[in-house]
């Protein structure tokens, strides 16, 4: 079945996309320029920074300052911030607007202890005023598009977020994603996107819902489209090392029918892509450690090929790491790989919604 989907859809008054959205999800230690431009170059439509402390922003932290770098390739690109403070989170939205992204994004979803323990991300579910204050900040504060990225509630028991929706909303946020699970679910569980539907379908609501929550399948994708109505979905786990979901969403949606599986070429092809970008973002030591836990994500599929792998995180420099990669190549020309369902990646140290 092919999706119905709005012809336009506007986040603020600048971003414009022309068919339904696909939206790359903020992922600590993952979402970084690199990773988004690989996103970016098979069909994601907007990617997201990893999360940034307002109050680290705002110190001037080395770590909270780099997040905050955008190639030019992976545009349009959003920054996100999480934080509890309306003061330091106001002040960081006027530092990010400096680096000239494509909006602001407000992490209130991020269900990690270290996180709520500090009354943010998902620890501010529990206090919905202090969500809408904060939220009223960071919109004064800055003339960038600002969205957020919420969850269902804290709790079973305090699934709010219709009522939610509508309040972010009336602060002058332009787009909202919302993860079909609570904070007390963490990422166990199925996602409920009864309720994103719900928020969809509230006549007040005139911002741009996007859904988010095991989207693993181009299938899925246009089903749960066509079934909750959404205006775009993000995607976070299931691109680890698969960026590749973004064209196939695309294809299916489009045809009807499943996309091709990606050749050796393209496998290789996009380790190359990864580990330039690596580089050139992290210099050549810690790039090539970056890389290290990428290359087995990329070529999976293909026999035999962790004894290639295990030699590509062995190799010293960039220079010899092109040569196998050439030796993959190579060996595997000709070699169709069998479409194999994508199982989300359990990494917990993440956040992404």
């Amino acid at each position: 079945m092919l999706a119905i989907f709005a012809s336009v859809i506007k986040i603020g008054n600048d971003l414009t996309f022309n068919e339904f959205p696909l939206l790359l999800a903020p992922m600590e230690d993952v979402s970084d320029p690199p990773f988004r431009a690989v996103c970016r170059a098979f069909g994601a439509d907007l990617g997201f920074s990893e999360f940034i402390s307002s109050q680290s922003l705002v110190k001037g932290a080395i770590h909270a300052r780099r997040k905050l770098d955008i190639f030019e390739a992976e545009r349009p690109v959003g920054i996100q911030l999480y934080g509890g403070d309306e003061d330091s989170l106001a002040l960081a939205a006027a530092i990010v607007e400096a680096t000239n992204p494509s909006l602001l994004d407000i992490n209130f979803g991020c269900p990690v202890k270290g996180v709520v323990g500090k009354g943010a991300g998902a620890g501010v579910l529990r206090d919905v005023g202090l969500m809408v204050r904060l939220t009223d900040a960071c919109v004064r504060a800055t003339t960038l598009p600002v969205t957020v990225k919420t969850r269902l509630g804290w709790d079973e028991g305090s699934k709010n977020i219709v009522e939610v929706a509508e309040r972010l909303q009336d602060t002058g946020i332009r787009a909202l994603t919302i993860h079909g699970r609570t904070r007390s679910q963490l990422y166990k569980g199925e996602a409920d996107w009864s309720l994103i539907a719900a928020v969809k379908n509230n006549p007040r609501m005139q911002i741009p819902i996007f859904g988010n929550g095991d989207i693993d399948s181009a299938e899925k994708a246009v089903e749960y489209t066509n079934r909750y109505g959404v205006d775009g979905i993000m995607i976070g786990r299931a691109a680890i090392g698969y960026p590749w979901i973004f064209r196939e969403i695309k294809h299916f949606r489009q045809t009807g029918m499943p996309a091709p599986a990606p050749t050796v070429e393209e496998r290789v092809a996009v380790c190359r892509m990864h580990l330039s970008g690596a580089l050139r973002f992290n210099g050549p030591i810690q790039g090539l450690n970056e890389m290290r836990g990428r290359y087995a994500h990329y070529l999976k599929g293909l026999p035999g090929i962790h004894e290639y792998t295990r030699r590509l995180v062995r190799l010293p420099d960039a220079g010899g790491v092109g040569e196998l990669l050439q030796e993959i190549e190579a060996e595997y020309r000709g070699y169709v790989t069998e479409p194999e369902p994508i199982r989300l990646v359990d990494y917990h140290s993440n956040c992404s919604l």
